[in-house]
């Protein structure tokens, strides 16, 4: 299995827990006697931080070189659409684990054969976290915006201004900031906002730079003068955070898995997770973790269910069919793949920031989690291609605005 995730630069303290995900489940599967029983599983690393031309080449060398049977990974939406056509091309089936972008199947592959995506779709995370919001503050009129400059801050800011013209059409925004993925100093971005004066900031800023644009914001006092919302703040490895991070922000985890829900009362499969990752790596798993991990029992899933219909070793198209369709149990519920599109689907997850004395950085509030099914929040099958995403023109055309 080629794996391909942030090993170094700021986005590594959102990566690199996707291959340890991984290694994990791989781990256990070979502990147990490998695939079938007489496969074991070998991962080789590729850092995705090489840039996306650098990655689409490194691709093409696991493949054609090192023989790889599976490709897996990928944080950046910004290298999905680009890995998507040439891990079809090269027929390698591949599991994206991230890369979340509406973009890869509206129109990069809009026809998937060989490539899946586990983690939930990009639009998703707007629209939780704008419907979290107006749940949550049904009365805030003025919104400022910090996103981060490429395709997954302009989506997260499309799809809450969406939601927000349905679910609170008397909301306006004041300020938009737009920093560069990589940006250390939030400073012009964050002075900004406060001089607009917003009852509410939104920010989709991530991994590294999410870290540094809050504890810089700390400093100036940002989330004394407005309410806050995140739709990825927690999708770092928790330790990432620290104890100084506001509480009772909303504070996203992707739409997707925070370790600490389902809670292991309802949920025995997260429980036994989170433990066995936490002895293993002495730290906490965060969404990539969970998804990396639940890909690679999907593609076990997938062999077993194949070699028993067709006996032997199944080749790519039968494991490809078991695929399509799949529903498994993972750490974070249950996640179905769509066999139109490929698409990984589970109900979304996002809460509030609070710090509790059994962990040394804050976790999301167990008493204030926020679900949403996920079909109540993505476009459903048979639904056209749209502008700029096809959930974006299923939600303006179909949801009703909410009077005030």
């Amino acid at each position: 299995i080629g794996h391909m995730t942030f090993f170094t630069g700021p986005a590594a303290v959102l990566g690199e827990p996707m291959f340890k995900g991984q290694q994990l489940a791989a781990e256990e599967i070979n502990a147990a006697g490998g695939l079938l029983g007489r496969r074991k599983i070998e991962l080789l690393k590729a850092d995705e931080a090489a840039g996306t031309d650098a990655n689409v080449k490194e691709l093409r060398r696991l493949k054609l070189s090192e023989k790889i049977d599976f490709f897996c990974g990928i944080t950046s939406s910004g290298n999905t659409p680009a890995l998507g056509p040439v891990a079809e091309e090269l027929k390698t089936l591949t599991i994206f684990v991230d890369g979340c972008t509406d973009f890869l199947w509206d129109k990069a592959v809009p026809n998937p054969h060989y490539i899946f995506r586990i983690t939930n779709m990009q639009s998703a995370d707007g629209v939780t976290c704008a419907v979290a919001v107006a749940q949550t503050w049904p009365k805030i009129k003025k919104i400022a915006h910090i996103h981060p400059d490429y395709s997954y801050g302009r989506n997260a800011f499309d799809h809450f201004g969406i939601v927000m013209k349905k679910l609170l059409p008397q909301t306006e925004v004041v300020s938009e900031g737009w920093p560069k993925l990589g940006t250390t100093d939030f400073s012009s971005h964050i002075t900004k906002t406060i001089a607009s004066k917003p009852d509410l900031i939104v920010a989709s800023v991530w991994g590294g730079d999410y870290v540094a644009m809050y504890k810089q914001a700390l400093r100036y006092g940002m989330f004394k003068k407005a309410k806050f919302a995140s739709m990825i703040a927690f999708g770092v490895a928790p330790h990432a955070i620290g104890k100084d991070h506001p509480e009772g922000v909303i504070a996203g985890v992707h739409s997707n898995y925070h370790f600490t829900y389902p809670g292991g009362d309802r949920w025995p499969y997260n429980k036994s997770f989170v433990e066995k990752y936490h002895a293993r790596f002495n730290e906490y798993p965060n969404f990539q973790a969970e998804g990396a991990y639940t890909a690679t029992y999907m593609l076990k899933t997938a062999i077993e269910k194949a070699n028993r219909l067709v006996g032997g070793w199944p080749d790519d198209e039968a494991i490809i069919a078991m695929l399509e369709g799949q529903m498994i149990a993972g750490p974070a519920g249950y996640v179905y793949i769509r066999p139109d599109n490929h698409q990984g689907y589970k109900d979304a997850v996002t809460g509030f920031s609070k710090n509790v004395p059994e962990y040394p950085f804050p976790i999301l509030d167990p008493a204030r989690i926020i679900t949403i099914p996920i079909r109540n929040i993505t476009a459903p099958p048979g639904w056209p291609k749209g502008e700029p995403t096809s959930t974006f023109t299923w939600i303006d055309k179909t949801w009703p605005v909410v009077q005030v």
